[in-house]
């Protein structure tokens, strides 16, 4: 098997890990939507959400490329599985048992209310520690077992849900058992209490790798371990402001009557965008393993270019396609009316989630050559990017401001991460393929987005015409590809 049709085999698996369950996730859109009593209720849920994203990445604190890196470059492999689980256990149980102690500051600083803290703290201390579980099927390129357990966790969470909000109510009132269970108004609970079910589930699952798991702490490699670390949890903390922290400032500089609605309705419409940010996700899970356990073969150079052509190739037809009919995927995901004046955004977002697949592909350089410093430092200049454009545009368009310091941001990461690795890692890319897809792509979307909305006569003849170039350009490649065993 070639190396390209491994790696897609393993993002095929990896992708159907996060595509299938997140697709399925598309139940809660319309569910939240539908059963919560207001855009800012929804609003509220997608708060604490952004707040969940920033947290996860501290617990984490890098120690997942970390180990990727060391696990591939060690000879002794148990000493590094060992070493980072212990690391990730005491820092998890110090961080709930702290957190615990402060609950109250924190419920303050964060604006989450006391009665969603404790089932916080609690889903936030099982994610930590499947952390390195997880990571551990990825090295040891097991991605069946990764799929199955990230779908049960996900199928979990939604039968909850669906048990939850759309069917205890009734069951109650017949004046059973459920009664007991059944709460009014306690929708939002009944959210984070699902997920907490669903991540201590998963927990279960994974829990026979900590009885196999040779407790083996090495404080030399700690230190290897954490230095490499590091960085990545400080690129990662700028990557959940690039991501999340835009529902915080929403919150923050909007006056407090109508910054949940507004959370609420480019919440709903962001949800759109999740086909490219399911899209590069699972191309990110298969490649970063690939990265690594290919950085010492004979002209990995060539692979890597490769790989990103086909990304930007694929990942400008599910931009055009998502872009073409959106109004038909706003009235399946997103049911009411009242969300739908945020689907302005909608372009934006999806570009710049294309821009930070593309950054994923272009970051190879920096994680080969061990210079992960420069992953902080480009993920800290799309964070000061994000933060200023918000501060700046908020109060003026309200989330409009948001989707445009977004795109912002991913954009220049991309460029960034481009000019810095021609230097330090220099890389073949066909910038001119590239370029012709991302640019046809673009005026393509804003075309019917902008000009032809809902005409589907003219979008859907800009699509094939656009599926008529990439086939053209690149069959030559996939008849090569299919033909490699």
């Amino acid at each position: 098997m070639s190396i390209f049709q491994k790696l897609f085999k393993q993002t095929f698996i990896y992708g159907l890990a996060t595509v299938l369950p997140r697709m399925l996730s598309f139940l809660l859109v319309p569910l939240y939507t539908g059963v919560l009593t207001s855009v800012a209720e929804y609003g509220k849920v997608s708060l604490i959400f952004s707040w969940f994203v920033i947290f996860n990445v501290i617990l984490a604190y890098g120690m997942e490329t970390g180990f990727f890196r060391f696990f591939h470059n060690e000879d002794n492999k148990n000493k590094v599985v060992g070493t980072s689980t212990i690391s990730l256990l005491l820092s998890s149980v110090a961080f709930f048992v702290l957190v615990l102690i402060f609950k109250d500051h924190i419920a303050a600083f964060t604006d989450i209310s006391k009665e969603f803290i404790s089932l916080v703290i609690w889903i936030l201390f099982f994610d930590a520690l499947v952390i390195i579980p997880f990571a551990w099927l990825r090295a040891n390129e097991k991605p069946m077992k990764y799929a199955f357990v990230k779908i049960v966790n996900v199928a979990i969470n939604i039968g909850l849900n669906l048990f939850f909000l759309l069917w205890l109510k009734n069951l109650a009132a017949d004046d059973s058992v459920f009664n007991y269970i059944y709460k009014p108004n306690y929708e939002v609970n009944y959210i984070f209490i699902s997920n907490l079910v669903a991540s201590a589930s998963t927990l279960l699952l994974l829990f026979p790798f900590y009885t196999r798991v040779k407790y083996v702490f090495d404080t030399v490699l700690w230190k290897k371990m954490m230095k490499y670390a590091l960085p990545v949890l400080i690129a990662g903390i700028a990557f959940s402001i690039n991501e999340t922290f835009d529902r915080i400032l929403l919150d923050y500089l909007l006056p407090k009557d109508i910054a949940e609605t507004q959370i609420g309705m480019y919440s709903a419409c962001y949800k759109l965008a999740l086909f490219m940010t399911l899209f590069a996700t699972a191309y990110r899970l298969g490649i970063e393993p690939f990265f690594f356990s290919h950085a010492k073969t004979k002209n990995p150079e060539k692979s890597y270019a490769k790989i990103l052509e086909f990304f930007v190739a694929l990942g400008s037809v599910i931009m055009l396609g998502v872009v073409v009919f959106s109004d038909v995927l706003k009235l399946i995901i997103i049911r009411s009316e009242a969300y739908w004046e945020a689907m302005w955004i909608l372009p934006f977002i999806l570009l710049a989630n294309f821009c930070l697949g593309i950054y994923h592909n272009l970051s190879v350089w920096y994680k080969v050559t061990d210079r992960t410093k420069f992953g902080a430092y480009i993920s800290a200049f799309g964070a000061v990017v994000t933060l200023a454009l918000n501060y700046w545009l908020i109060p003026i368009i309200g989330f409009k401001g948001s989707a445009i310091a977004t795109l912002a941001a991913y954009s220049s990461m991309m460029i960034l991460s481009y000019y810095y690795g021609r230097k330090y890692y220099p890389i073949p890319y066909n910038l001119k393929r590239i370029l012709l897809y991302m640019v046809l792509s673009i005026s393509f979307s804003v075309i019917s987005f902008y000009y032809f909305r809902a005409n589907y006569y003219v979008g859907i003849s800009l699509l094939v015409v656009f599926l008529a170039l990439v086939f053209f350009l690149e069959k030559n490649d996939l008849k090569k590809l299919l033909k490699q065993k």
